[in-house]
């Protein structure tokens, strides 16, 4: 009867290298969000607004009686806030259940119980809201300047006004950024979607209702920094070099944003823990 060597043998295969785990949370996130027919249709009306402008663009370049329907710096920054509301929607749909739905399930302790740390676990379920934000935003924002440089036959737009570029990805890394590291905080401290979606909706409504009041009340204008929305808005109209739509310093609406922000990862930090198994 042949006897078979039980012992150890040597790993033939490949060893992938630390810090990569979090990719695969992502790509698993992505693809089952875009198995979701209505989410699908959201992403799709998010565009609708760049296809009114691309062919504004069209149009212009065209029809030199329309030249008073050229495009400018403000154009850009007026589409970046027509977008929040999509924005909105997205991190609603795609971000509230990201962590809430793991916490109902108990897989934190399957995912923590694995050589995945809590960073790579928290830096995947983030690109998968930031790649979905981005996407209605910084992209169809770029892609609009690529549209004008192809209609026109020119670049003389994009170098005249060449700041657009820092600006439009400043302002959009900024804004999905603290939307989604609120979305996540939010939802981990619930097992419920529903109920994160209703405590990120009181997050900005409230916050700016608050500052809204306030406004009235005192009848000054530089509260703009207790509302989350308006703190973008000042932010966003500073990096665009227009008007500032409030009195509030931009350094203490900038320094409210990033107030959020640390305040989301000390949440996650605290409450995203499980079985940390290092390898």
């Amino acid at each position: 009867m042949p006897i078979h060597d039980q012992g150890y043998r040597r790993y033939q295969g490949t060893r992938r290298r630390r810090g990569q785990a979090w990719l695969v949370i992502a790509r698993s996130g992505i693809r089952a969000m875009f198995t979701r027919r209505a989410f699908i249709a959201l992403l799709l009306a998010a565009w609708v607004p760049f296809l009114v402008r691309a062919a504004q663009i069209y149009a212009v370049a065209n029809l030199p009686q329309l030249q008073v329907l050229a495009l400018t710096g403000e154009t850009y920054r007026s589409f970046l806030g027509t977008q929040e509301l999509f924005i909105f929607f997205v991190a609603v749909y795609a971000g509230a259940g990201l962590i809430a739905n793991d916490r109902r399930a108990n897989a934190l302790q399957i995912y923590l119980g694995k050589p995945l740390t809590r960073v790579e676990y928290i830096v995947g379920k983030l690109a998968v809201l930031c790649a979905f934000l981005l996407f209605v935003s910084w992209v169809p924002a770029m892609l609009l300047l690529a549209v004008q440089v192809l209609f026109t036959g020119s670049v003389a737009f994009v170098r005249d006004n060449i700041y657009l570029l820092p600006a439009i990805t400043l302002f959009a890394g900024l804004e999905c950024l603290t939307s989604a590291l609120a979305m996540l905080a939010l939802s981990s401290l619930s097992r419920s979607s529903r109920y994160v979606a209703v405590l990120y909706a009181g997050l900005l409504f409230f916050t700016s209702a608050i500052a809204a009041v306030l406004r009235r009340v005192t009848g000054e204008d530089g509260l703009a920094w207790l509302s989350v929305t308006d703190s973008l808005s000042q932010v966003g109209n500073a990096i665009f070099r227009l008007p500032l739509r409030f009195d509030s310093p931009v350094w203490l609406c900038l320094l409210s944003l990033l107030v959020v922000i640390a305040a989301a990862v000390a949440i996650l930090e605290r409450r995203v823990r499980g079985v940390e198994v290092i390898a």
